[in-house]
């Protein structure tokens, strides 16, 4: 209770402040594709062990440059000097991103743990505290739960925060503020008030980071009314979804993966801002769609260099919007493939897979030629070691086997299987069931009850005997 009141009295002085201190390979549509099943083949990579303590944490950076999934042939465009535009990295992306919303709107102000003069965990708000002052670049003490809760009531009065989690795990310790107060605030108000904060932070598996600071908390927070989701992949649409947040009268969630921070990639000098619930086309295919976000963006591109080599047409979209799903974009491709392959980090029970499978079957299922087939982690914590880590995340030659097996799948009939048949013996339908007649006297009750519990005593005593316990 005192960490609330703390948090609300912290968050009215900062409101009430009068002003800030400033200091595609061309296929024909085929509909049964010819090729052999694969097997899954899980494939390690190798690198060194992520260095630790605390005065090695600053050099982090520059050992994911090394070490990030995506390579160079990898990268979403290639960077050149002759292109307009200037080269950032992701993280760099993200805090320029932060710079322009900072300029632009005096209400805007970022909280956390070492944001500050620190920079960041990762070095997203380098340098934000010197020019913009520690009112509005505001360090936090070590608890998540009492400086989200104070964000979010900075944004019920008029600012706009960001809150960065210095890793996605331990916004836990803050569940109850996100899911109680910051989705629900704008409804159990009726509308009186709004919460235009964004939430962000480094979250995935890493380089050997351990199971508490490997979560994905995607599926976690899915389910929470009122917040939106979104997973940046490229400093493009790192800045883009950032500034799209910041402008957002909702709250949102900003996931940005831990091993993608020093992805290169030459943006815009104009100012751009992206929507927060559309899909990014990453590559246009004819055979299968691959849907995926976030780190698993790249492993499916790598993927997808080997399927085109074996002649597949595989057409990637980054989903990037968690929460709502950009169905117009996903849906005219579903009409396009009729074959759909959901490639996630997050946890295969109750994840992102698993809600975008379901809304894909409600609304396209007559598109589909084949299941909806859907590669995921595994339901288990993150080992430490790195052998075992990678086992735990989709690879891309389990990709590669699941795009062979499914374009192998025969299509299904769509034309009426009985049109144009010949027999001398009419189709039998099976009759409607009357229904029984409905139950009222306290007679016929008794005498249900009773039957209930005779079938209820005779199963018991069956199961008893199988079992051998009588």
């Amino acid at each position: 209770m005192a960490s609330i009141f703390q948090a609300v009295g912290a968050a009215t002085s900062l409101s009430s402040s009068a002003s800030f201190e400033t200091k595609k390979l061309q296929f024909g549509s085929l509909r049964l594709l010819s090729g052999k099943k694969g097997n899954c083949v899980v494939m390690r990579s190798g690198g060194a062990k992520m260095d630790s303590g605390s005065s090695q944490i600053g050099g982090r950076a520059d050992h994911l440059v090394t070490h990030a999934v995506a390579t160079k042939a990898d990268t979403p465009a290639a960077s050149t000097a002759s292109k307009p535009g200037h080269e950032l990295l992701l993280f760099e992306a993200l805090r320029e991103g932060l710079e322009e919303e900072m300029d632009r709107d005096a209400s805007v102000c970022v909280m956390g743990e070492d944001v500050g003069h620190y920079g960041g965990s990762y070095k997203v708000t380098k340098g934000l505290a010197e020019k913009y002052g520690d009112l509005r670049v505001l360090d936090t003490p070590i608890a998540e739960n009492s400086f989200t809760g104070m964000g979010i009531g900075a944004a019920m009065t008029g600012l706009r925060p960001i809150i960065e989690g210095m890793n996605m795990g331990f916004l836990l310790l803050a569940f109850n503020q996100i899911s109680n107060n910051c989705g629900m605030l704008h409804y159990t108000s009726g509308g009186q008030f709004k919460i235009p904060v964004v939430i962000r932070g480094p979250g995935g598996v890493g380089r050997q980071l351990g199971a508490e600071h490997s979560q994905r908390l995607e599926s976690y927070f899915q389910s929470i009314p009122g917040i939106q989701m979104v997973a940046c992949s490229t400093p493009y649409n790192a800045k883009g979804l950032m500034k799209a947040a910041i402008r957002s009268d909702n709250p949102v969630i900003l996931f940005e993966h831990v091993l993608l921070y020093n992805l290169k990639e030459r943006i815009p000098d104009e100012e751009y801002v992206l929507n927060l619930e559309e899909a990014e086309m990453v590559r246009p295919g004819e055979h299968i769609t691959i849907l995926t976000y976030s780190r698993m963006r790249y492993h499916v591109m790598q993927a997808a260099k080997t399927l085109v080599n074996k002649g597949y047409d595989p057409e990637v979209i980054d989903i990037r919007s968690l929460k709502p799903f950009d169905l117009h974009t996903i849906g005219n491709s579903v009409k396009k493939t009729h074959r759909v392959l959901i490639v996630e980090e997050c946890m295969r029970t109750g994840g992102i897979g698993a809600s975008l499978t379901a809304a894909i079957n409600e609304n396209f299922l007559d598109y589909l030629d084949a299941p909806i087939v859907c590669l995921s982690s595994q339901d288990v914590p993150t080992p430490y070691a790195g052998t075992l880590e990678e086992w735990t995340v989709v690879q891309p030659p389990q990709i590669v086997a699941a795009v062979e097996q499914l374009c192998h799948m025969p299509s299904p009939p769509h034309e009426n299987p009985f049109a144009g048949a010949t027999t001398s013996v009419p189709l039998k339908l099976p009759s409607p069931i009357e229904p029984p007649p409905p139950i009222t006297t306290p007679n016929q009750i008794l005498k249900l009850s009773s039957m209930f519990g005779m079938v209820a005593t005779v199963g018991l005593h069956l199961d008893g005997r199988r079992s051998g316990r009588w």
